[in-house]
């Protein structure tokens, strides 16, 4: 690695050496090559190209898809030092002209560009009169009409590559399966780009899945252990999203909402108090979140399936960007895979797009079914095999019961064959449990001979069945609306006894029931939560730092990670620097915030 690279890395950014792949795509993109790079959120993917930004000559061009993105990387790179700005919709016209102005007498390094205004002739010409030192363009997987977050707009970038053959491009990503990655390539004209795929792995997130049972109580279960930590919870739906919301508020939570259907004012505002304040929930579809680049999201939890395996990545790596201990926490049922199941059948797609979907949500409900390492399925669907079990997955820490339920799920198929595969979850569950109502009655099903054969399972592990069959694709969900189950060809085995079925065993009723008298929860609720461990002894710095950096940031109208990330002021905490020169050994104090706040900081460490 070349010393002017580290240097710029310690003097800038505050960190005494490149970590994984990053040193490598630096040296790269320097000599002048075209690269993709794949790297984890949090992995540290803009520095592979502001590093070399500040080591060629000219104006980096950055390509990003959000106005909030722009805002938070100029932020974080002026607090730095490093002269960068944005030009996107927010500026006035003068405000535009002035930055215009700074590129033409060559005075930025990075220039932050939406795709649809870097593609309009103006800022093309206006790219033509400077010198250029490279394209990079974020969040590549917009590209794909495969990947979980499709954009027109970048379909237009492969003319950078036509117009200015002579500048590298990077192309960035956290998220890209074989296909994604695939149109990537062949959509921006990266033939020859060298690519690199760094680990998938992000080892401080703790990955949860919980089945439905009462949605909003196990939310607001889950939320006691990050009280005053900033986490964001994702619904599928605008009207779910306010009621959780409003839920959350009443029972004395910081919640805000955040969907398409707001006013854009509200919208933009919540949003800039999510990024700006500490301990706020953001409740939101997934029209927030790309791009959000606040470190010390402490959870993200999905009250709904996400659509597929790299949307979930995609969300949940939204936590612990600093590397400090996240939780990723997941409450799904059956209701969830026939919503999902029903969007992609009445979605105005093809074919070939509706049967990606559906693989990518039979991958996804394979993943939320299982009881091996959730890490190791996690990593085994983007290519990566891991090397063990993780032993930080609710499944490592406290390995499911499991039971061969071959039997039962023939009952269960039976039963949806015996009643003409028309009917959904709840008239099933009634049929195999005899239950007496008039609407079974009209139908007869009082008759079948699966009538009753099922009253050893309650109505919830019924449902657990039905869920797990759904989800190991032996049971279909109908394209309609009306939440039908239908057999499909690989339930003849189970039938025939060709195929063992095993399924985690979930709790009758009667336990549940008892369980939540007593009060006290159990080892896996208590081992559920990753927080950050603060000893009490410790307590009283940890504020104190925490006090100095909101009140800096305060006063200067940023969010507090733009001053110090956490993982920064915890290392304050535990190494207790005593003078300038220890402070400036702290990993992401560079030289020019050691000028700015090595004092305020110091003034705290040196008082205890």
């Amino acid at each position: 690695m070349k010393s002017e690279a580290l240097e710029v890395l310690h003097r800038v950014f505050g960190y005494a050496s490149f970590r994984g792949e990053q040193a490598a795509i630096v040296e790269h993109l320097e000599n002048g090559n075209d690269c993709l790079v794949l790297m984890p959120t949090g992995g540290g993917k803009s520095l592979c190209y502001q590093v070399p930004a500040l080591l060629r000559e000219g104006t980096a061009i950055v390509v990003s898809p959000l106005i909030a993105l722009m805002q938070d990387q100029v932020d974080a790179l002026t607090q730095l030092g490093v002269a960068a700005a944005f030009l996107n919709s927010s500026l006035s016209p003068q405000a535009q002209r002035e930055v215009e102005q700074r590129l033409l007498r060559r005075e930025l390094k990075l220039l932050y560009v939406a795709p649809e205004r870097l593609l309009g002739e103006r800022t093309l010409e206006l790219l033509e009169r400077v010198p250029v030192s490279l394209f990079a363009i974020d969040e590549a997987h917009c590209v794909s009409q495969w990947g979980h977050d499709f954009r027109p707009e970048y379909r237009g970038l492969n003319l950078l590559h036509e117009r200015f053959p002579r500048i590298p491009r990077i192309a960035l990503t956290a998220t890209a399966d074989a296909p994604t990655r695939s149109e990537i390539v062949e959509r921006l004209g990266l033939d020859g780009a060298r690519q690199f795929v760094a680990s998938f792995d992000r080892p401080n997130i703790r990955y949860q899945v919980v089945q439905k049972d009462n949605a909003r109580r196990q939310l607001k279960a889950f939320l006691e252990a990050h009280r005053d930590e900033s986490g964001i919870v994702y619904c599928l739906s605008r009207k779910k999203v306010d009621e959780t919301a409003a839920a959350l508020v009443e029972d004395g939570f910081h919640a805000m909402a955040y969907h398409a259907g707001m006013e854009q004012a509200t919208r933009a505002a919540n949003q800039q108090r999510f990024l700006r304040d500490e301990g706020v929930i953001m409740v939101a579809t997934i029209a927030f979140g790309m791009g959000i680049d606040k470190p010390d999201v402490r959870y993200v939890a999905h009250l709904d399936l996400p659509k597929s395996m790299e949307g979930y990545y995609q969300e949940t790596g939204r936590a612990g960007r600093d590397g400090l201990p996240a939780d990723a926490w997941l409450c799904y049922g059956l209701g969830d895979v026939v919503t999902m199941s029903q969007m992609i059948a009445q979605s105005e797609s093809g074919q070939e797009r509706k049967r990606v979907e559906r693989a990518k949500l039979e991958a996804l409900l394979g993943y939320a079914e299982s009881t091996g390492c959730r890490r190791r399925l996690l990593l085994g669907y983007f290519g990566e095999e891991a090397p063990g079990n993780c032993g930080n997955c609710d499944n490592c820490i406290e390995p499911p019961r499991s039971w061969d339920a071959s039997e039962v799920a023939q009952k269960a198929l039976s039963a949806v064959y015996r009643t003409g595969q028309r009917f959904g979850v709840g008239h099933l569950v009634s049929v195999l449990r005899g239950e007496d109502s008039d609407k079974l009655r009209s139908w007869n099903h009082h008759t079948l001979s699966v009538y009753g054969v099922g009253k050893d399972l309650d109505a919830r592990q019924w449902s657990g069945v039905f869920r797990h069959l759904v989800a190991a694709g032996h049971l279909g969900a109908d394209h309609e609306g009306y939440g039908t189950l239908h057999l499909t060809e690989s339930s003849r085995g189970v039938l025939k006894g060709e195929t063992r079925v095993l399924m985690r065993f979930e709790a009758a009723q009667a336990e549940r029931r008892a369980a939540r008298k007593s009060g006290k929860p159990s080892a896996k609720a208590g081992r559920a939560s990753n927080t950050l461990q603060i000893g009490d002894d410790e307590r009283p710095l940890w504020d104190a730092l925490r006090a100095v950096r909101a009140r800096l940031a305060k006063e200067q109208n940023v969010p507090a990670y733009v001053i110090f990330h956490d993982a920064t002021l915890l290392d304050m905490l535990r190494e207790h620097p005593m003078s300038l020169r220890e402070l400036a050994q702290i990993s992401g104090v560079g030289t020019t915030k050691l000028e700015k706040y090595g004092e305020a900081f110091l003034a705290v460490l040196t008082s205890e």
